[in-house]
C-alpha cells in the first residue's frame, strides 16, 4: 500500500506535468526504490531483523499520513513561500499557512502566534536568549529547573556568561517542583521562568498551569518546553497562561528538522531574534520557512488532535501493562518519577543491582536507552536521576522505556520477557546481589580503595 502511494505521489498526476518535470518524478521514484533495495541488501547480507523500536522519547516514527502530506510539496509544489509575485510562492504561502493554523488549533493559540523553526532546541534557544536579552536593561534574573533538557541549561549558561543571574530550582524526590518555593525565587528583577511541561527522562508532568498563573500574577513570562507534551496531553496556552513555548516535530511522528514557537501577542512578548536575515517569520527567524517540513508538522498536529484521546488510552494500557508484568517477576525495581503526575508512554525504571549499559547491550533486540538522546555520550550517570536524589548506582542501572501511537501489545510482552529474562542473569553474576540475598547491607560497609 506505501509503495503504490509513494509512487503515485511521486510521479504525480499525468495530466498537466511537462515532459522535463515527469522525468524529474521518474527519476525521484526510481532513487528511492533503489535506495529500499540497498537497505534491504544490507539487512539480508546480515542475516539480521531491526530491533524493536521502544524509544519514543528520542524520536517517533513519521505517521504515513504526514508523509502522504508532504509528497506534493516536495515534488510538484515546490515555490518559496515567500514569492509573493507568482502562483508558484502562493500555493506554498497558503500550505504553509494551513500548517500555522493546524499547529495553533493543537494548542489553543491564534495562528499568528506560531514561528516556524528547526526544531524545539532552536525554539528554547530563542526564548531564553531572546526574552533575557530583549529586556537585560531592566531584569537579568531568570529562574530555571535542574532537570531541564541539556539547550535550556546549556542556553542559561551562555547568559550567565553574559552577567545574566540564573537561578537553578531543586526538584522534590518525585521530579516535581514545590511551587511555594518558586514563588519565593521569583524577584523584582525577575523576566523570565523556564520550566518544561513533561521530562523527556522521567515523564513526569510539572503543574504548568499552576506556574504560569503565578508567573502572570507577578509580571514575568513564562516559557515551557513541550516537546514531549504536544499532541499526547491535552494543551492550552491561554488557560495555562503561558507567553512561550517549544514544539518539535520528530516527537509528534511529524518529520526531523522542524518545529515551531508560540509566542504570546496579547500581553505581547518581546524576544530578541538570534540571527539576522530576511525578515521571516514577523522579524523573529529570518530564513527560508521549508514549505514539506512545515506541511507535514502541521499534518502531525492535526492528526495528534483527532487521536489524541484515543492514543492516550492505549499508551496508558500498554505502558501498565510493561510496569505490573516487571514489577511482579523482578524485585528491587524502582520506577524514577512521580507515579501519578506523569505521561504514562515515558516509563524509567533503575534495576538494582545490574548495569544500565550492560542491559541495554544485553536488549539488543530492542531499542531502548538509558536516558536523553541529547547525553547519551556521556558516561556519566543522568543529571536528572541525581537531580532527583537516586544514588549513583542506582542511576547507572536505569532505563527509559518509551511506547508509542504504533507500539503493540506483542512488542511489549517481547520486551518484558526478554526484560526478565538478562535482569534475573546479569543478577547472577553479580556479587553484589548474591551479598544482597545472603542479607548483607551494602550501604553499610566501608569500602575502601587499592
Amino acid at each position: 500500500m506505501m509503495n503504490r502511494t509513494l509512487s503515485r505521489k511521486l510521479l504525480g498526476s499525468m495530466c498537466g506535468i511537462s515532459s522535463p518535470r515527469l522525468r524529474f518524478a521518474q527519476i525521484a521514484a526510481n532513487t528511492v526504490q533503489s535506495q529500499k533495495e540497498l537497505i534491504k541488501t544490507r539487512e539480508l547480507e546480515k542475516d539480521e531483523l531491526r530491533p524493536l523500536y521502544m524509544d519514543f522519547q528520542a524520536t517517533t516514527p513519521m505517521d504515513p499520513r504526514v508523509l502522504d502530506a508532504m509528497l506534493p510539496y516536495q515534488v510538484n509544489y515546490y515555490g518559496n513561500p515567500h514569492s509573493r509575485t507568482h502562483a508558484y510562492g502562493w500555493e506554498s504561502e497558503s500550505a504553509m499557512e494551513k500548517a500555522r493554523k493546524q499547529i495553533a488549533d493543537l494548542i489553543g493559540a491564534d495562528p499568528r502566534e506560531i514561528v516556524f523553526t528547526s526544531g524545539a532546541t532552536e525554539s528554547n534557544n530563542m526564548s531564553i536568549k531572546g526574552v533575557a536579552r530583549f529586556y537585560k536593561a531592566k531584569k537579568k534574573h531568570i529562574i530555571t529547573t535542574q532537570t531541564e533538557h541539556k539547550c535550556v541549561l546549556d542556553s542559561c549558561r551562555v547568559l550567565e556568561a553574559e552577567g545574566f543571574d540564573i537561578t537553578y530550582l531543586p526538584v522534590k524526590s518525585n521530579g516535581l517542583i514545590d511551587l511555594k518555593q518558586l514563588e519565593e525565587m521569583i524577584r523584582p528583577d525577575t523576566s523570565l521562568v523556564s520550566i518544561m511541561t513533561i521530562n523527556n527522562e522521567i515523564g513526569v508532568k510539572q503543574p504548568v498551569k499552576e506556574i504560569g498563573h503565578l508567573c502572570r500574577s507577578r509580571n514575568v513570562f513564562f516559557h515551557t518546553d513541550a516537546a514531549q507534551a504536544v499532541g499526547k496531553i491535552p494543551v492550552d496556552v491561554i488557560d495555562w497562561k503561558v507567553d512561550l513555548m517549544s514544539i518539535s516535530g520528530h516527537k509528534i511522528y511529524g518529520p526531523k528538522g522542524v518545529g515551531a514557537l508560540y509566542v504570546r501577542r496579547r500581553p505581547r512578548v518581546r524576544i530578541e531574534p538570534l540571527q539576522s536575515g530576511g525578515g521571516q517569520e514577523r522579524g523573529l527567524r529570518s530564513g527560508t520557512v521549508p514549505t514539506p517540513l512545515a506541511v507535514g508538522l502541521g499534518a502531525a498536529c492535526e492528526i495528534a488532535q483527532q487521536e489524541l484521546e484515543y492514543d492516550h488510552k492505549r499508551v496508558t494500557l500498554l505502558a501498565n501493562r510493561l510496569i505490573q508484568k516487571i514489577m511482579s517477576e523482578i524485585p528491587d525495581v524502582v520506577m524514577n518519577g512521580d507515579p501519578d503526575q506523569r505521561y504514562p508512554g515515558c516509563i524509567n525504571l533503575s534495576f538494582s543491582y545490574v548495569e544500565g549499559e550492560s542491559l541495554l547491550m544485553a536488549l539488543k533486540d530492542v531499542a531502548l536507552s538509558s536516558g536523553s538522546a541529547c547525553t547519551s555520550a556521556s558516561l556519566e550517570p543522568s543529571y536528572v536521576l541525581r537531580a532527583i536524589g537516586t544514588d549513583e548506582d542506582l542511576a547507572h542501572s536505569s532505563i527509559r522505556f518509551g511506547i508509542g501511537r504504533f507500539t503493540t501489545e506483542e512488542e511489549v510482552d517481547y520486551t518484558v520477557d526478554k526484560c526478565i529474562q538478562h535482569v534475573k542473569r546479569l543478577r547472577e553474576m553479580s556479587p553484589l546481589w548474591e551479598m544482597v540475598q545472603d542479607g548483607i547491607d551494602i550501604k553499610s560497609i566501608k569500602w575502601t580503595q587499592h
